[in-house]
């Protein structure tokens, strides 16, 4: 709990519950036979306690000082009254404000007549105060929810400049009933803890957790402060200058706690010993993971100002975490919660007496994803030294099993503080880190040939039997395309389907595109969800087969084998491959738990004919078995891993010398419970291809034995 930014904690202020008379208020009571006429007090206390009321509810706070008592008014002027009202009422963001009076029991109606007439009886009323009790109830909405609540008041009937007057008597109880002299009302904020994110088996992503942090009490170093500072620098690695400036902060007080640094367990040894070195713990988010789900969870920052102007009306304050990346940024709004508020009244030592109005603060929102944190990590191994984009899925379900981008960074240190040195590395990386690779888009290359096969088949342009005479490494469709030709890496002659696939061959794909046609191809390449956005909550770049249209048969022909201007990310192609475990269908793809209710199994219905699929699927186990297969690095015996390599060639022109990025995308074809798809750049000059396939290897062998 905190108290709450631009918080009210004034002092105690006293209300004034009557108006002033005019002519028309006085009357005159009869008087009895053979007996002088004796004036009668020219207010009655239950006509001006209405008038009053309606004063106070209209806020004319003027008004009510007018009429407090001399003594009410002693070291309070009419200035420093109004002000304390509207500092209250503005604190708590009273509104709506009805104040209205009990009417009295007939017992005391009697009462005070028979007081009257003995008043009556006795003549001329002397200058002595006269007192009247009288009963009001208060209602008014705050910021914490509606308050409401019944006083009694006093008011004294004064001699003031040789004239009766009924008066109010101050009391703190006027304000609110439990107030007192010295009392407060404060305004205080109880924080909603953010909804945490769990991966399938409920273990933590992003989590609220507690640190230990150091910190000084300036006023208790006493002579020893410098040696204090030197020890805690040497300790904790950092620099005096650093421990001085945060003592230096213009709140720091003698004997308030100045955070100075987080630490472990490991880091505090005798620290707490020293004069005036605290040790408390403090909540903050937490990333079991750290590197190896950076991208996906993301991590909390303190709010910027361009964000709070965005964000004021959502209750956001300076001070404030919010989401700055991945999940934490793309499920704000439902993991922030909605904050407490807590209206009190407190003595002048601080302690509560009462709560005025409460609204409980609201939990924010968890989620637990489909994502595997084992599995995430075990991925995260293998390809953390390289600029990479990973998605794992469960084939027949679509769950999203793991999503990653390396080199990645630590989200905790965000939380625990960045130091610059730190920021300024990740951020000076020619790698970098910060980069999310997974939600980007990158040519598919030789993976996407499965794509071009299925509309092959699928438009009967393509006979999977047939095999086609292709000679030597380059072919070009004929004169017109000039010096541009297509490349492959094995001369393979003739080349069927399942041949064109273990040899990963360019040219046989190249020609399978150019018999289907630029426009049919493109309408069949829709079917994978080629140019739409993946239905997910984590925002993705789209695939595209080009920008625009298919302007050439080049460019068609590049498109057959993955290149030209196809881009998917590696989730989308993934989900692509789903296709050929689901017999032609495209899992839908899950992310949370919750979505396993709530969508459909099935997010491209026959993006392939079932027959289709069952052939692919057969050729690409052989890709993998084939000693003579590109992908027989991935081979597992007894596994019967299916899957297709590919190597992206990015270059602007041919035979300029361009990166290249290596694919393999595999699934365990005998129990499909697993598919993976890897991308890895810069993986020229490192085998291709070649360089991803043992790491997926390895990814099945730890997966596949559990």
């Amino acid at each position: 709990m905190k108290l709450r930014k631009g918080a009210l904690a004034c002092g105690l202020i006293v209300l004034v519950l009557f108006g002033c008379s005019n002519s028309a208020d006085e009357s005159t009571a009869v008087p009895k036979p053979n007996q002088n006429p004796t004036p009668i007090p020219s207010i009655v206390p239950s006509d001006r306690s209405e008038s009053y009321l309606s004063e106070w509810q209209q806020l004319d706070f003027a008004g009510m000082y007018a009429l407090l008592t001399p003594q009410s008014k002693d070291g309070m002027t009419e200035q420093q009254f109004a002000e304390r009202y509207e500092k209250i009422y503005a604190g708590i963001e009273a509104k709506n404000i009805v104040i209205t009076e009990i009417p009295r029991e007939p017992r005391e109606s009697q009462d005070a007549q028979n007081s009257q007439n003995a008043q009556s009886s006795q003549g001329a009323v002397n200058s002595e105060e006269k007192v009247r009790k009288f009963k009001y109830n208060v209602r008014m909405d705050t910021i914490a929810g509606p308050v409401e609540f019944q006083h009694q008041g006093t008011i004294r009937k004064m001699l003031e400049s040789d004239e009766e007057k009924w008066l109010v008597q101050w009391e703190p109880s006027l304000i609110f009933p439990d107030m007192e002299e010295g009392d407060k009302v404060r305004v205080q904020t109880v924080d909603a803890p953010r909804g945490e994110i769990m991966d399938k088996f409920g273990n933590g992503l992003a989590v609220n957790g507690n640190v230990l942090q150091l910190g000084i009490v300036p006023g208790k170093l006493g002579e020893t402060a410098e040696d204090v500072k030197a020890s805690i620098a040497n300790k904790l690695g950092i620099g005096i200058n650093e421990i001085n400036r945060k003592l230096g902060a213009t709140w720091v007080k003698p004997d308030l706690f100045v955070p100075i640094a987080l630490v472990s367990e490991d880091e505090i040894g005798d620290l707490p010993d020293l004069p005036g070195v605290v040790i408390q713990e403090k909540k903050l988010r937490v990333y079991p993971l750290g590197e190896a789900a950076a991208h996906l969870t993301g991590y909390v920052g303190e709010i910027n100002a361009e964000q709070l102007e965005k964000r004021k009306a959502q209750g956001y304050e300076v001070g404030d975490s919010i989401g700055k990346a991945g999940l934490e940024q793309v499920l704000e709004d439902r993991l922030r919660g909605k904050d407490g508020i807590l209206i009190t009244i407190t003595d002048d030592r601080g302690v509560r007496k009462s709560v005025l109005a409460e609204s409980a603060a609201v939990p924010g929102t968890s989620f637990q994803l489909t994502i595997d944190s084992e599995l995430q990590k075990k991925i995260y191994n293998e390809v953390k030294e390289d600029a990479s984009s990973v998605a794992a899925v469960q084939p027949t379900t679509g769950e999203i099993l793991a999503l990653l981008s390396s080199p990645s960074y630590d989200p905790n240190a965000f939380v625990r503080g960045l130091s610059s040195g730190q920021y300024e590395t990740w951020n000076n990386d020619p790698r970098h880190p910060f980069l999310n690779r997974f939600s980007k888009g990158y040519a598919p290359g030789s993976a996407f040939k499965i794509v071009t096969a299925a509309i092959g088949m699928d438009t009967k342009t393509l006979d999977s039997n047939e095999e086609k005479s292709i000679a030597g490494l380059t072919w070009a469709k004929d004169g017109s395309w000039g010096n541009y030709y297509v490349k492959r890496v094995h001369a393979v002659d003739p080349v069927d389907l399942t041949k064109a696939l273990v040899y990963s061959d360019n040219i046989y794909f190249a020609q399978a595109a150019l018999q289907v046609g630029k426009k049919k191809f493109v309408e069949e390449a829709a079917k994978f969800g080629i140019g739409e956005e993946i239905p997910i909550a984590y925002p993705l770049s789209k695939s595209q087969m080009a920008n625009g249209d298919i302007r050439s048969d080049i460019q068609l022909a590049d498109s057959g084998y993955g290149q030209g201007q196809v881009t998917m990310t590696s989730l989308h192609v993934a989900l692509a491959f789903s296709a050929i475990v689901n017999e032609g269908n495209i899992a839908y793809p899950r992310l949370t738990i919750d979505d396993q209710a709530n969508l459909p199994s099935i997010w491209k219905e026959q993006a392939m004919s079932q027959d289709t699929a069952a052939i692919l699927k057969d050729d690409l186990v052989k890709a993998v078995s084939s000693p003579e297969g590109v992908g027989h690095g991935a081979y597992i015996q007894g596994a019967s891993i299916a899957g297709k390599t590919g190597t992206a060639e990015l270059k602007t022109s041919k035979g300029d010398d361009g990166q290249e990025n290596g694919w393999f995308v595999g699934f365990n074809a005998d129990d499909p419970r697993l598919l993976v798809a890897v991308m890895i750049e810069e993986v020229k000059g490192r085998g291709g291809s070649k360089y991803v396939t043992p790491k997926v290897k390895r990814i099945f062998q730890q997966t596949l034995k559990e």
